[in-house]
């Protein structure tokens, strides 16, 4: 009995000391099952092409506020990008950076509670944060940059990508 009363205190022990990122999990099948709705250059990082997709839930619509519904997954593959012999990125005849070297996967989930587990003004209304790398196995980022950089988008709703999301909700 003291071995159960001492693995549930560290259960709930766990879970209340739960950090940025930790609830996120890998989006098994998300190339398969979420929709793409977005490729570009990525706007933070001058050698680097994103790919985005989202689940059905975040295609679902939007709440009265115009947020995406809890349960919003968005996936990012982010791309290392073509380089010339001289190490400057490479690009198409569209101007765009041409992706080469597969190099992680972002994740965005909107998770209720989420914003409590992050810093005053990172909260970002529940959207939560991880990175892992090409082969699922969580990446070992600092998440605090990823809120840092996704809060002052508050009129979007913290999201980069958000007129791209409406465009698609209406597409289908």
């Amino acid at each position: 009995m003291k071995k159960v009363i001492a693995l549930a205190g560290m259960l709930c022990s766990s879970i209340a000391l739960a950090g940025p990122g930790d609830q996120v999990t890998y989006p098994e099948g998300y190339k398969d099952n979420y929709t793409p709705y977005l490729s570009l250059n990525r706007t933070r990082n001058d050698d680097q092409y994103i790919r985005l997709f989202i689940n059905d839930t975040g295609l679902s619509g939007t709440e009265a506020n115009g947020q995406l519904p809890y349960g919003s997954k968005i996936v990012a593959e982010i791309y290392k990008v073509v380089k010339d012999a001289d190490g400057k990125v490479v690009t198409s005849s569209l101007g765009q950076r041409i992706p080469n070297k597969f190099a992680a996967i972002a994740v965005m989930e909107r998770r209720k509670g989420a914003a409590a587990e992050y810093p005053e003004g990172l909260g970002n209304d529940d959207w939560d944060f991880a990175v892992f790398k090409p082969d699922g196995k969580r990446a070992d980022k600092d998440l605090l940059k990823c809120a840092s950089c996704h809060a002052p988008y508050k009129e979007t709703h913290y999201l980069f990508s958000y007129e791209h999301i409406i465009a698609e909700q209406k597409l289908k």
